[in-house]
């Protein structure tokens, strides 16, 4: 009382074939559930940085630019501030004199560190927080070989 559903004694009505084609249905259902997934989660992943960007017209020529100051970081922990040794302590009052400004205009301008390769990074760092506990705010960070 058994029936046999393929097979050569099964007869044709009863032969189950092999399907060959691919059912590309789910592949389409999981790809547009991932396309909406990214398409979601992408101005999620967008971060903002403000940028102080250079004003859009050139400046006078009349006026005299100002010469950069430089904070260095050697590799032994010395601070040099141009050319003129420093240390940590007086570092603020030494930057508002090379800067050539008064002890609140001195704060509005430029600095820039750079330090060795070698120096190690709690070093940089309490230069950094010296810096900006005494409101000096407008750093920028050089990356190029100290010879």
């Amino acid at each position: 009382m058994g029936a046999k559903l393929s097979g050569p004694g099964g007869g044709k009505a009863h032969t189950i074939e092999q399907n060959s084609d691919i059912n590309v249905t789910p592949f389409v259902d999981i790809m547009l559930v991932l396309l909406i997934i990214f398409m979601v989660a992408a101005p999620l992943a967008t971060v903002s940085i403000r940028l102080d960007l250079p004003p859009a017209t050139p400046p006078d020529p009349s006026e005299n630019p100002k010469e950069p100051v430089y904070i260095t970081i050697q590799e032994s922990g010395s601070i040099f501030l141009a050319d003129r040794q420093s240390a940590i302590e007086t570092l603020p009052a030494d930057a508002c004199t090379a800067l050539g400004g008064g002890f609140p205009a001195c704060k509005e301008e430029r600095i820039f560190v750079r330090a060795q390769p070698e120096v190690k990074y709690n070093q940089f760092m309490e230069v950094m927080n010296t810096l900006q506990e005494n409101g000096f705010y407008k750093v920028g960070l050089l990356n190029e070989d100290i010879e």
